[in-house]
């Protein structure tokens, strides 16, 4: 129970920090039109998307915690991988709005006010790092929380940056350096969606964990005492920490009564070696396996 309680302390942290980076995108928006800086509204709308990351992160951490039932017999822990895909997809739509922006931009240069620019994203600076800081611990145990962290991480540098590009605009009116950052944000943003989508996509299709081969996994099993051979296996992840196996094992009939033996010693090692915490394992003797050939 405690540790269920430290998990719901830690959530309202989390809502408070979505709450802050809704309103932080509001003035960012305003300070942007205000000041001309596609860059500042840049870095708006990738906070927007810090806030709802969280809130959909949240939502699946919620929705994770409910126990198994008759409707979804492995439990809700996969809501966290949809939830993380939902994330990554709306980093790409942004990413890919923002570069549409920018080259808008260079085609139609405008002024932009550098104090502005940097008063804002100054304060936009301060409660990214904050926010980062919350998501960070929780980033280590979930692929949900760690899309959520890397929105943090890369907002905080992209407000970095708008700094950067209001003292140059202030110190040499170099107009164009605001357009430039919003590239290097969209791009930066762009590069981490990509590098987070394969692994979420992979769960979600119920690939063999990346760390697991189905061939050695094979070969462990027909190892054990009694096992002539082993075939029809499938590993997957149920969610990111829980992996699952299926397997026909066949033995000689002399050891069909054995049978529960077997399975044990059979469960006893995948564990141990593959950490599979779930398999399902359907046993024939060694002749029925020939004849379905």
């Amino acid at each position: 129970m405690a540790h269920h309680h430290h998990g719901v302390q830690s959530d309202s942290g989390l809502w408070v920090a979505v709450s802050i980076n809704v309103l932080l995108t509001f003035v960012q928006v305003v300070g942007g039109i205000i000041s001309g800086s596609l860059s500042l509204i840049a870095d708006a709308l990738h906070n927007l998307s810090d806030a709802a990351s969280l809130g959909i992160a949240l939502f699946a951490r919620a929705i994770g915690r409910k126990p198994a039932d008759q409707y979804k017999s492995f439990g809700y822990q996969r809501a966290e991988i949809v939830a993380a895909l939902m994330n990554l997809t709306i980093l790409l739509v942004i990413s890919l709005y923002l570069v549409f922006e920018a080259f808008w931009r260079i085609a139609q240069p405008r002024e932009v006010v550098g104090w502005i620019i940097i008063i804002v994203a100054g304060g936009a600076l301060f409660i990214d790092t904050a926010t980062a800081l919350i998501t960070f611990k929780l980033s280590k145990t979930s692929l949900n929380m760690k899309a959520a962290f890397l929105h943090n991480l890369s907002d905080a540098l992209g407000s970095l940056g708008v700094m950067l590009a209001g003292v140059l605009i202030i110190l040499y009116q170099l107009y164009w350096i605001d357009t430039l950052i919003a590239f290097v944000i969209a791009g930066f943003v762009l590069w981490q969606a990509f590098k987070i989508l394969p692994k979420t996509i992979h769960i979600l299709m119920e690939g063999t964990p990346e760390n697991l081969s189905a061939v050695e996994i094979k070969l462990a099993m027909e190892r054990v005492d009694s096992v002539e051979d082993v075939h029809h296996i499938h590993v997957w992840n149920i969610d990111e920490h829980r992996v699952a196996l299926e397997a026909h094992v066949a033995v000689s009939e002399s050891e069909l009564q054995e049978v529960e033996l077997i399975k044990f010693a059979l469960k006893k090692m995948l564990l141990r070696n593959f950490n599979v915490n779930h398999s399902t394992l359907e046993f024939e003797h060694h002749l029925e396996k020939k004849c379905e050939r």
